[in-house]
């Protein structure tokens, strides 16, 4: 990478990868309250002052398209369709992680969960594609950043290309992307190769990678990854319901390509155990890996849950829909999109050094908290949520003392947040509006958008 300090460069990009401290959970149990006899509990925001922001107002800087707190400011950066080197940017907006690439500079990684069948045509990225017809893929976007956190977006481009439903994926501390297909559709379907996999992008990349399958993280519905910095040990969730919780040992720190380990969390002495529904919250549950025999297979067409039911069949947990994950202060934040006994939500806790589960949060009700999906620590020991559920039109915010609040409203159509990450300095939050995912099935459909977005940040708990 031209001009940029390499060590620098590295050290911030584990900063990107979530390496903030972790906020204390325990008060998110109480972030709720009854409306009434009988109600359903009602959101119980964090008002300004507080750790929330205050009221949610259009954003003047983007023509009112979003809405964020009084004070902040927003800027669109990237929208589908734009001009990007070697052609246009793709639609279906996911998962992104900030590296810093020198002074005053940022690079966003960032998926495209395109889903069109292979009939449909060639990869939009170019480049040199994993599959002939695989839709999918990544660009990155460099951008300047101001010292009030305004950004300068100065190039963005293609570095992966020809994947399938590239979805949350995640950063690691050697400063790479890892990104992650949602999907095990293969040859039978029309691919020219087998789907389901991760895929490994140097931030530093300057365009598209050659793309190498990382067959031994396993083949099933990849979703987002987050990785232990004091080991180099990658866990991993998988969409899909009944799905577990993976973690990835390489054989070598920092080059996964090298092959590994993949194992599945299970609690001690309960096999099979149901986390769905019925959960306490803050209980500890003791739990061990056990190992996935056979992670891969290139089958044409593989059954959903291949490798999760051999794990399954050793008495591994059973999560619903497992979705964003990210690394802070020791432990694996993770979120069950549709678990809880309201199948609205839950979000879990996996220490790593005392090796427990433990579920933080479980939201009562869509009013409350409706799917989370990508989430990420701040740098001021908060976590934003993107929400997934039908209609949901918000980023929500967790403060540590467990209060829920709007962080920022999409006013333009119902296409679902994705990919929040700070910037390494902290001062930039950066959030995509995912678009269309089949654009050339429905080519009218909305567009994604990434968005930047900077303001009072020490005002609140993000």
């Amino acid at each position: 990478m031209t001009g940029i300090d390499r060590r620098n460069f590295i050290r911030k990009s584990a900063a990107a990868g979530g390496l903030f401290l972790a906020p204390s959970l325990s008060g998110l149990i109480s972030c709720t309250e009854p409306t009434g006899p009988g109600e359903s509990p009602a959101l119980r925001k964090a008002k300004k002052g507080e750790g929330g922001y205050g009221d949610l107002v259009p954003g003047k800087d983007v023509g009112g398209i979003i809405a964020i707190p009084r004070g902040f400011h927003a800027a669109l950066l990237s929208t589908a369709g734009d001009e990007m080197i070697g052609g246009t940017v793709p639609n279906a907006f996911d998962g992104m992680a900030a590296f810093a690439a020198g002074a005053g500079l940022v690079r966003l990684v960032r998926n495209h969960e395109l889903r069109d069948t292979p009939a449909l045509g060639t990869s939009p990225f170019g480049g040199d594609p994993y599959d002939s017809v695989g839709p999918a893929g990544n660009t990155t976007l460099e951008l300047r950043l101001r010292s009030d956190g305004k950004p300068e977006l100065i190039r963005q481009f293609p570095t992966l290309t020809g994947t399938y439903t590239n979805c949350a994926g995640g950063s690691t501390p050697w400063g790479s992307w890892i990104s992650s297909e949602e999907s095990v559709a293969g040859t039978s379907a029309g691919w020219s190769k087998s789907h389901g996999y991760n895929f490994e992008i140097p931030a530093s990349a300057n365009g598209p990678v050659a793309p190498v399958a990382l067959k031994a993280m396993g083949r099933f519905e990849h979703e987002a990854v987050a990785v232990d910095p004091a080991t180099g040990w990658v866990y991993q969730t998988e969409d899909r319901t009944p799905s577990g919780f993976y973690r990835f040992i390489p054989n070598a720190r920092g080059q996964l390509q090298r092959g590994g380990r993949l194992e599945i969390l299970a609690v001690r002495g309960l096999p099979q155990y149901d986390t769905k529904t019925g959960q306490s919250l803050l209980s500890r549950l003791p739990v061990e890996w056990l190992p996935i025999a056979e992670p891969d297979s290139d089958a044409a067409t593989l059954p959903s849950g291949f490798v999760y039911n051999q794990g399954l069949a050793l008495g591994a947990a059973q999560f619903a829909r497992l979705e964003g994950c990210w690394y802070g202060d020791g432990s694996i934040f993770f979120n069950a999109t549709s678990g809880g006994n309201a199948g609205a939500g839950q979000v879990w806790q996996y220490h790593i050094a005392r090796e427990e589960l433990r579920l933080i949060f479980e939201s009562p009700s869509s009013s409350v908290l409706n799917s989370p999906d990508n989430i990420c620590v701040s740098p001021r020991g908060g976590i934003v949520l993107c929400e997934d559920g039908s209609g949901t039109n918000y980023v929500r915010g967790l403060t540590p003392g467990g209060e829920v609040f709007d962080l920022v409203r999409n006013d333009l159509n119902e296409s679902e947040w994705a990919g929040a990450c700070f910037s390494p300095e902290g001062r930039t939050l950066f959030v995509n509006v995912q678009g269309e995912t089949r654009p050339l099935q429905n080519p009218a459909g909305a567009k994604g958008m990434t968005f930047a977005i900077w303001g009072p940040w020490d005002s609140g708990a993000l």
